[in-house]
């Protein structure tokens, strides 16, 4: 939808903003909001906010502003989040375990199903319930249980043949912890995080900050 409507990828990336400001208001029990009192607690202009949410129909009502659980809803859908995804986690080292064991995915509607690894130490060990496994069982049960994401945080050196091998036994997105970027044939969505990359971004604030007083 959004390749259709060319929709910039810096749209969809606030999307995920709104939706958790809006489901903070609902805890609230904020019923309407404008985009004005929006972009003061997102820090975004009410300008941009308006020009996002029009490229998916508006949303708002002159004089009127948002309706808060409509607009919720709404920005769910645009995001897939009306959906239910199975989830693997392959490489269960020290950051796969940690997202294995982030139960806020399943609110959302992302459940994890699958955990791998190669590591003989880790195989056999549980998280959440659920037995890590060989990861030579990873083809047979990607296909027996329609899993759609898969989160790789693997070694560099392993991460793309076996992204290769869950593009070909059907998984739809990758979600990459691997630090290298991976690209897929088309039909494979994949989503790289580089978790340095928000740390060095965080370094440059600070050393500007601190050149600025």
């Amino acid at each position: 939808m959004a390749e259709e409507r060319k929709i910039s990828m810096a749209v969809i990336r606030r999307l995920p903003r709104y939706y958790r400001y809006l489901g903070e208001l609902l805890e609230k029990g904020v019923d309407k909001i404008s985009s004005r009192e929006l972009s003061e607690k997102m820090n975004v202009t009410a300008s941009q906010i308006r020009q996002d949410l029009n490229n998916f129909g508006g949303f708002g009502q002159q004089g009127y502003g948002y309706n808060v659980d409509y607009l919720h809803q709404e920005i769910s859908k645009i995001l897939g989040l009306d959906q239910n995804y199975k989830m693997i986690v392959v490489g269960v080292g020290n950051l796969g375990q940690a997202l294995a064991n982030y139960n806020s995915f399943e609110r959302r509607g992302f459940k994890l199903v699958g955990l791998f690894d190669v590591n003989p130490r880790l195989i056999g060990m549980s998280i959440r319930g659920l037995e890590v496994y060989d990861i030579d069982k990873m083809e047979m049960f990607v296909k027996e249980n329609d899993v759609d994401i898969a989160i790789l945080t693997l070694p560099k050196i392993r991460v793309k043949q076996v992204a290769e091998n869950l593009a070909k036994w059907g998984i739809k997105g990758l979600w990459n912890f691997s630090a290298v970027d991976l690209v897929l044939p088309e039909g494979v969505q994949v989503e790289n995080v580089h978790l340095s990359h928000s740390l060095m971004t965080l370094a440059y604030k600070i050393k500007d900050d601190e050149e600025e007083s």
